[in-house]
């Protein structure tokens, strides 16, 4: 099944590389990620095909050729559209580490999930999403200071890209509306977790243009509360996000909901929703793009209320109870992204070139979307075909 996938993949996934040799890299590529056991390094992957005159000719198709991955990645969210089917473009910000300063990128960053600061690339990923499987399907990588002067890292359209969006939020802009513009992808709404983004900026600019944007975040968030339902509200207050909804306890109604995910089980809480707009601080000075009316979501699981999550949304013509299974995606990508990604290479590229990442990531991709779309709801363990239950 995955092997008769690839072949039909490939088809449409390779059509804009000019050449039938690039072409048929480019599936033995994606092959090896998904056949070679451990790291999917090209050395490893090379080992599949032949011996180093293998390693040198896939090491220049990835690093040194001029094929442009950005049809690849349309073609390929073109063909996971209908088939997962897609309910909302998940936006990721991913820390990849990396040993040693000797890959495009790396810098020292604070990793939240290790709490201290490590070597690490970060990257930002566009994940297509549906609430029992997601597939990455755009990259763009952020590069320090000291990267985008990098004359060592070429000096081609993936450089040019990157010091013009040169930060996250540019990035996850640029990406969402470039799948939609230039890619022909369909609207969905945006889903994220907001943690160091600009929201102002995000709503502002992907409400222009048109998108649903749902953002979670936390509870140091000001906002400019103006809801009359609020208990003991006078007029426009500036209030942090955690005491909106604790102000608004009184009004959170019972909810439930389908877990994504392997285990499908329901789950029960608690649901609350204010008007507000964002504000700059305590001094509740209106933001750029504050003028947008938003909804301050609350949504407290049975035995964790004083622990709600909570989500900003442009949506507020729509009833919190139908954005359940949207706020459910975020931990959709992350589940997929440790169970999938990671035994499909997606942090195994190791270089200078910048267009050498994207084009790894770009195939990785591909081999993701390879292993969800067999074998959805299951673990890969990195072998074609050979899937593990979830446990």
């Amino acid at each position: 099944m995955p092997d008769d996938l690839l072949r039909e993949l490939s088809t449409s996934l390779f059509a804009s590389l000019p050449r039938a040799d690039q072409r048929k890299k480019g599936v033995e590529y994606v092959r090896g990620i998904l056949e070679v056991p451990g790291r999917k390094s090209i050395r490893n992957i090379a080992s599949l095909t032949g011996g180093r005159a293998a390693d040198q000719s896939l090491h220049h198709f990835i690093s040194g050729s001029t094929w442009d991955w950005t049809p690849v990645r349309q073609a390929l969210a073109r063909y996971l559209v209908p088939r997962l089917p897609v309910e909302a473009w998940v936006v990721q910000d991913t820390m990849i580490r990396k040993a040693g300063q000797h890959s495009v990128g790396v810098d020292r960053r604070f990793v939240p999930a290790e709490g201290r600061v490590l070597s690490a690339q970060q990257a930002i990923g566009v994940w297509a999403a549906s609430g029992c499987r997601s597939s990455p399907v755009d990259w763009g990588l952020h590069l320090p200071p000291t990267c985008v002067d990098d004359r060592s890292l070429g000096s081609g359209p993936s450089m040019r890209d990157s010091a013009e969006a040169d930060t996250l939020s540019d990035r996850a802009v640029k990406l969402c509306a470039g799948m939609v513009s230039e890619w022909g992808m369909p609207v969905r709404p945006v889903v994220l977790d907001a943690g160091s983004l600009n929201l102002a900026m995000l709503f502002d600019r992907l409400g222009r243009k048109g998108f649903p944007l749902l953002a979670r975040v936390d509870q140091s968030v000001p906002l400019l509360v103006s809801d009359p339902a609020l208990t003991g509200h006078r007029g426009s207050a500036s209030m942090l996000a955690g005491d909106v909804m604790r102000a608004a306890s009184g009004t959170r109604q019972p909810v439930q909901w389908r877990e994504c995910g392997r285990g499908g089980g329901v789950r029960s809480g608690l649901i609350a929703s204010v008007a507000v707009r964002l504000s700059q601080g305590r001094t509740g000075r209106m933001r750029a793009g504050g003028s947008r009316r938003l909804a301050l979501i609350g949504l407290a699981e049975t035995g964790q209320q004083n622990a709600p999550q909570l989500w900003l949304t442009n949506l507020t013509s729509q009833h919190p109870k139908s954005l359940l299974t949207l706020f459910t995606l975020v931990e959709r990508v992350r589940d997929d992204y440790r169970e999938v990604a990671k035994n499909v290479g997606i942090e195994d590229y190791v270089g200078r070139s910048l267009d050498g990442w994207h084009r790894h990531m770009t195939l990785a991709s591909a081999a993701h979307a390879i292993a969800v779309l067999t074998c959805p709801g299951q673990m890969w363990n990195g072998r074609m075909g050979r899937a593990e239950p979830g446990t």
